[in-house]
């Protein structure tokens, strides 16, 4: 990640680390359930055009493992703490999966401070029809296999066989899950409520072969939000940034910059 910088600051009593790269308008950038990936074409294209702040979420990756931590909420609150300790004040949400769940906590916390809001299949909501795929019941490689449309994309990724520390870190970035968002389980009963008060333009992008959160979920986002609209993105599992990500790059700097 050329031109990224590394920081480690302290929040809630926790050492959190995000990278920052790129220049323009603020864009926090809030990565899945399996965890960040450390370099992404995908980052480096919004990085063009945006200030991107990325952080590991508290217990993932190089962040440190709050022991008081158990919700998802809790982690919206310490991302709108690192955002003052950080002076950033109006800015763009973007959120993949899990990350979308804790970007819409935000929005709902903070919905002045928040200009646009770019959700790709987040989580957070109890779909109508089906369920969010239990990561639970699976080895975790067969877990990111069943977010991808083309199986293929895994070996060019992460390798056939990717290394044992890697392994390890998507056990460990599971059992976080598992600490903050088992019961219920990747959904909160509380969050469609609370939309009701975010009203700045919000676009969710869903894969048209997405098997970990079902597309059904999208009409509850669009029902809870004034001013949200849906993408479906072809040929495409839940990891769109991986799968599709120049195309879905550029849907989202299209719609930033609008």
């Amino acid at each position: 990640m050329a031109g990224w910088t590394e920081r480690m600051i302290s929040v809630a009593g926790t050492n959190l680390f995000y990278t920052r790269g790129g220049s323009g308008p603020p864009l926090v950038l809030l990565h899945r359930d399996i965890g960040p990936e450390p370099t992404l074409a995908f980052y480096d294209r919004l990085a063009e055009h945006f200030d991107v702040i990325f952080p590991h979420h508290p217990g993932f990756n190089r962040s440190e493992r709050p022991a008081w931590l158990r919700s998802v909420r809790d982690v919206a609150v310490m991302y709108q703490m690192l955002l003052v300790e950080l002076r950033v004040n109006a800015r763009a949400l973007l959120g993949l999966g899990f990350g979308g769940w804790i970007a819409a906590e935000m929005a709902s916390m903070a919905p002045r401070d928040v200009t646009h809001m770019a959700l790709v299949a987040p989580m957070g909501i109890k779909p109508p029809e089906g369920f969010i795929y239990d990561q639970a019941l699976v080895g975790y490689p067969d877990y990111i296999k069943a977010g991808l449309h083309d199986e293929a994309v895994y070996a060019r990724q992460w390798g056939a066989e990717p290394a044992v520390e890697l392994l390890e870190q998507w056990d460990i970035n599971r059992e976080m899950c598992f600490r903050i968002a088992w019961k219920p389980y990747m959904y909160s009963q509380t969050l469609p409520h609370l939309l009701e008060n975010v009203r700045v333009p919000t676009i969710l992008y869903w894969g048209d072969d997405d098997r970990i959160v079902p597309r059904s979920t999208a009409s509850v986002w669009i029902e809870a939000m004034r001013h949200a609209r849906l993408e479906i993105l072809p040929s495409c599992g839940h990891l769109a940034e991986i799968e599709r990500g120049d195309s879905l790059a550029e849907q989202v700097i299209s719609f930033l910059q609008d």
